[in-house]
């Protein structure tokens, strides 16, 4: 059964600027939810119990790598191109389907869903600035970071730490 946005429900967290994760499914990857669309991919890039977190110009706050599905591509593909685009680096395999992140954003006025995936790296490549991305961290998750966390970012981190079902 795919997910779907209650945005009357509890959300899992919140961030500063009223954004909410309002739910997670670990469902099936080819059973997409269909109340609300699915822009964006993300990927969880871990290595040495290190996850791979990135420092966005715009938003500037820390967040997972990646951004918007382009016309013709699927999650899992917009997934490890934004890796790449953003940081440079790439799974030492095919990523693995996590789930589908239920948004809330602009205070309640617009749901929306992202594909979660995760990886390995055993090799990591040297991170190169760009128009997006100021730098990039391996955080173990216990450490602060330097500047804003994005809280929604931070709690999908959390759900790829352990084995994903399959």
């Amino acid at each position: 059964m795919a997910p779907s946005i209650d945005s009357a429900a509890r959300p899992l967290v919140v961030d500063d600027r009223g954004n909410a994760l309002a739910c997670f499914s670990r469902g099936t990857e080819s059973v997409a939810p269909g109340d609300a669309p699915m822009p964006l991919a993300l990927m969880a890039l871990w290595h040495n119990g290190k996850i791979l977190m990135v420092f966005d110009r715009f938003r500037q706050s820390w967040e997972l790598p990646g951004g918007m599905i382009e016309p013709g591509e699927t999650p899992r593909q917009a997934a490890v191109c934004e890796l790449m685009e953003e940081t440079g680096q790439q799974p030492d395999g095919p990523p693995q389907f996590v789930g589908y992140a239920g948004f809330v954003l602009e205070r309640g006025l617009r749901a929306e869903y992202g594909a979660l995936f995760t990886g390995r790296t055993t090799t990591p490549r040297i991170f190169r600035l760009n128009d997006e991305i100021s730098s990039c961290h391996w955080w173990d998750m216990r450490e602060p970071l330097r500047g804003r966390l994005q809280p929604l970012d931070a709690y999908l981190a959390r759900l790829t730490q352990g084995p994903v079902s399959r």
